[in-house]
């Protein structure tokens, strides 16, 4: 467990929602100095516990001490007082405002007069802890112009900025290529030195080992164990994670393959794509894999409309086809599942209900009305069909874990009953049962007819998941892999050294 000279102890945490006891009497310590690892499935309590410590949410009942002193934690503003930062999962960025503006905001360094914001001192205090954390970011740039990787450092450099004794890390390498988080895993080393206390949730278990001094299994809300990582393998963390043998995390048959059903030639968006050529058959798993900026977003949403091709040729089902915007992907048979649920892809106000039957409105509406007892009927078959955790359906989608969520977006494009699906990293920040079970209903889905084309930065689960695998770099296709022929090592070396190979 912890040494008699933790710097922070919760003790005795629980924490209820209606219909759900988030938290049951949790113990968890951090010693000075100390990286500790926080895992768990979603829906375990890591996130809860973490906003209860940050001040986002208060507890029914336990106690916080910091250095053997009890503490009462109301607000975010008093556990930064205290010296307690948090970087979130998902990013809480303003994308109007510059990167400078977001790291200081509501803490903008005035003039001597004490009246004015010093500009000028801003931004270089900022583009300081940009270039502490080795990040290629102007801190004048506008954070809508920046892509998902460098939002979350930024969110990094936010915390930072704090100068806190304790920070606590949800999920902050899951938009990071190889390079960049071992760059945030360098700064994370050199603050252990400082004696600065780090809390490290991540379900990416490497990393965990990599990384972490010590690591607490949190499940259904409950403490399970507290270890040195040494004391424990991958194995047994994911065995304590989920109470029960894992399966195949990769379930895969052979699917036989039917006839193209979409195909884009000379495909360009005048921005990052660069005469991109691609096809995809029914029945296929099609992946995706490149770093972070090598055009895989800007190729999916291309395809789906959400940004314009400005040359080339599409094809759906043998058809040439104008797609336009999304409405028209829809109409010509695609679903796509964007790479930020909550922004892109989540009504966060509205439940769970009127989430996943959202994109069927037609189908369950009479002229202006929503029959809302189909509404329900539709929701709740896929709810029990995807096995989506939620204690009923009008429970709002921001209460959800991040893996149920997750289900919801594919469940609401499954009620459409899509024949080309486009998922785009489906299993970011998302806890390794879930992950199992997503992967088996893409298997499921490709064994329907139903072509599947899926971005992923995790490599072992685009070798586990395709039967074949392109690498993007630079806006442009770059490698080519069958099932068999496809390594780790053939697709970073195609990432980063652009040289084309098809196998």
């Amino acid at each position: 467990m912890s040494s008699n000279h933790a710097y922070l102890r919760m003790q005795g945490i629980s924490k209820s929602f209606p219909g759900v006891q988030a938290l049951k009497s949790v113990d968890f310590a951090v010693d000075r100095g100390e990286i500790h690892a926080l895992v768990g499935e979603n829906g375990a309590g890591k996130s809860t516990l973490m906003k209860i410590l940050t001040g986002a949410l208060l507890e029914d009942e336990g106690q916080i001490q910091l250095e053997n002193q009890i503490v009462r934690i109301n607000s975010p503003a008093d556990a930064q007082q205290l010296g307690i930062s948090m970087i979130h999962q998902e990013l809480s960025l303003i994308p109007a405002l510059t990167v400078g503006q977001n790291i200081f905001l509501g803490r903008e360094p005035r003039s001597r007069t004490q009246v004015f914001i010093d500009w000028q001192e801003l931004y270089k205090q900022a583009q300081a802890l940009l270039d502490q954390l080795n990040v290629k970011v102007d801190s004048r740039a506008n954070v809508q112009d920046l892509s998902i990787a460098q939002r979350q450092m930024v969110e990094v450099a936010k915390a930072l900025s704090f100068n806190a004794d304790l920070i606590a890390m949800d999920e902050p390498t899951s938009s990071l290529t190889d390079r960049e988080t071992e760059i945030l895993f360098q700064v994370m080393r050199s603050f252990k030195e400082k004696g600065i206390s780090i809390i490290f949730i991540s379900h990416r278990l490497e990393e965990v080992f990599e990384i972490a001094d010590r690591i607490t299994v949190l499940r259904d809300g409950e403490w399970i164990s507290t270890n040195r990582i040494e004391e424990l393998d991958v194995d047994q963390v994911v065995r304590m994670m989920v109470g029960r043998k894992l399966g195949e995390l990769y379930p895969k048959d052979d699917i036989q393959q039917q006839e193209i059903l979409l195909q884009a030639t000379n495909l360009e968006d005048g921005r990052e794509l660069r005469s991109v050529d691609i096809s995809l058959k029914g029945g296929e798993i099609l992946g995706i894999a490149g770093l972070a900026g090598a055009g895989r977003t800007a190729l999916v949403e291309t395809l789906f409309g959400v940004r314009p091709s400005v040359k080339g040729q599409i094809k759906i089902m043998g058809r040439v086809v104008r797609i336009q915007h999304p409405g028209h992907a829809i109409r010509l048979g695609m679903g796509f599942v964007p790479e930020d649920r909550k922004l892109q892809g989540l009504f966060l106000n509205m439940a769970v209900r009127e989430n996943l039957v959202i994109s069927a409105l037609p189908e369950i509406s009479r002229i202006t009305f929503v029959d809302f007892s189909k509404a329900e009927n539709l929701a709740r078959e896929f709810v029990e069909k995807l096995k989506i955790r939620t204690p009923n359906l009008r429970q709002l989608i921001r209460n959800l874990s991040g893996g149920n969520q997750q289900k919801v977006i594919i469940a609401r494009w499954l009620t459409l009953k899509p024949r080309i699906l486009i998922l785009d990293e489906p299993t970011r920040g998302i806890d390794v049962a879930t992950k199992v079970e997503i992967h088996a209903l893409m298997n499921q889905l490709a064994k329907d007819g139903v072509a599947v084309m899926m971005v992923s930065s995790d490599l072992p689960e685009v070798l586990g998941v395709s039967d074949r695998i392109l690498v993007m770099r630079a806006g442009r296709i770059v490698a080519e892999y069958s099932r068999k022929e496809a390594t780790q090592d053939k697709i970073m070396h195609a990432a980063t050294s652009g040289r084309e190979n098809h196998a």
